[in-house]
């Protein structure tokens, strides 16, 4: 009786049925936070790149003192700071950005301290843009404050004379 039990005790320990199922489910989900964990980064070095090349197009726009049409309103125009904002969506598209996300600064030539709001024809112009970004995988959230990562980029050019 002892010697069948032990066989059959042997032979189940030795029986591998099973175990591609058994290392499946440990390594799939490791496999997946990794993969996640990569776009996830790779998502906000595309954020961060995209907001620093869309601010530099809005500061270029800004500093020729045109002004854009409303686009809800061909007839129209818009002000320079909502010329601005749009030129940045425009050079943005794929990253909704807010009014509230703009600050605009300039300072005159011969003052060394910025001043809130558009600057005229030969200030300093600088656009400023702050993005809150939430990230996606849960187990990175933790060592970002509220799940996000917030982004602050700034442009500054000198403003043609127009």
């Amino acid at each position: 009786m002892r010697r069948t039990i032990s066989r059959r005790l042997i032979g189940l320990l030795r029986d591998c049925a099973g175990t591609n199922m058994i290392e499946a489910a440990i390594v799939t989900p490791l496999l997946l936070l990794l993969t996640f964990s990569v776009v996830d980064f790779a998502s906000l070095f595309y954020v961060y790149l995209s907001l620093e090349n869309g601010v530099s197009q809005a500061t270029r726009f800004a500093v020729t003192g045109q002004t854009m049409t409303d686009p809800g309103d061909p007839s129209a125009q818009l002000n320079r700071a909502e010329s601005i904002k749009l030129a940045m969506r425009q050079a943005t598209p794929t990253i909704t950005l807010n009014d509230s996300a703009f600050s605009f600064s300039h300072m005159s030539p011969p003052a060394g301290a910025w001043t809130a709001g558009v600057g005229g024809p030969n200030d300093i112009e600088k656009v400023t843009v702050d993005l809150d970004w939430d990230l996606m995988t849960p187990l990175i959230r933790p060592f970002f404050t509220g799940g996000k990562i917030h982004f602050t980029v700034a442009s500054a050019m000198k403003n043609e004379s127009y």
